[in-house]
């Protein structure tokens, strides 16, 4: 990546993200929360939601529409808020945009990995994260002698969607993927899309204990603040940060 423009005036820009909805929401806190002074366009792509059952190439032009309404939008980095999004995407937009850091999200396996005490670790996504390059490479590289149970979870994005992050109907689907997990010894479940945080007390009340549930959005905001801190482009806040939210 080229290094981007190192004045204050670049710094004021906002801080962009996308998602295919209400998802990518609990990144953008996190972010807030470690990057207060920062100001933020963040894209909620219900539109074209879910992302999970597209076909990557479909996915990569979604993903540079996104990325370019940003960028018009005077965004100096971009946040790959989605899973799925950063599988299919995040090297296609790195290319197309050298001068422009981008922060993408894969899940969690190395923590979990190696934090596992039994040795068996499962993980929720879309069908789009598993089967793309950063999910394999990751779970090669970290989790060498763990058994990692790949868990298929698209129907938690519409309820996430749809607003049921409680009642017997959130609580029937998720108990449906996170019983077996248990079942079969897994004593952390990994999160692996950003729809799924918001169903994290349903999914720890499920777990009761036995699993340690992990959600990547911290470590994302931690390094999206570093990546701002390295390039000179972490903002003074002096004007006090502004955050538009679009919908698609």
């Amino acid at each position: 990546m080229e290094s981007p423009a190192n004045d204050q005036a670049a710094a004021e820009r906002p801080v962009g993200f996308f998602d295919s909805g209400l998802g990518g929401l609990c990144i953008l806190e996190a972010f807030k929360r470690a990057c207060p002074r920062e100001s933020t366009v963040y894209i909620a792509d219900s539109a074209n939601c879910p992302y999970g059952n597209r076909p990557p190439g479909e996915i990569v032009e979604i993903s540079e529409k996104n990325t370019r309404l940003l960028l018009d939008r005077g965004c100096k980095m971009v946040v790959v808020a989605c899973n799925t999004a950063t599988a299919a995407a995040i090297d296609v937009l790195r290319e197309n945009h050298p001068s422009v850091p981008f922060i993408g999200i894969e899940p969690a396996v190395k923590p979990a990995a190696l934090k596992s005490r039994s040795g068996v670790v499962g993980v929720l996504a879309t069908a789009g994260t598993f089967g793309g390059r950063l999910y394999r490479e990751t779970k090669e590289r970290f989790a060498k002698g763990v058994e990692v149970i790949a868990t298929v979870a698209d129907e938690f994005v519409e309820l996430v969607e749809n607003g049921e992050t409680g009642g017997p109907r959130a609580e029937e689907a998720v108990r449906a993927k996170i019983a077996p997990l248990l079942a079969a010894g897994a004593d952390h479940i990994v999160l692996g899309c950003t729809h799924f945080p918001h169903l994290r007390p349903l999914i720890e009340k499920i777990a009761a204990g036995r699993a340690e549930v992990v959600d990547p959005s911290e470590a994302v905001a931690r390094q999206a603040r570093r990546v701002l801190l390295r390039f000179g482009l972490a903002a003074s806040g002096s004007a006090g940060p502004q955050h538009e939210f679009i919908r698609t």
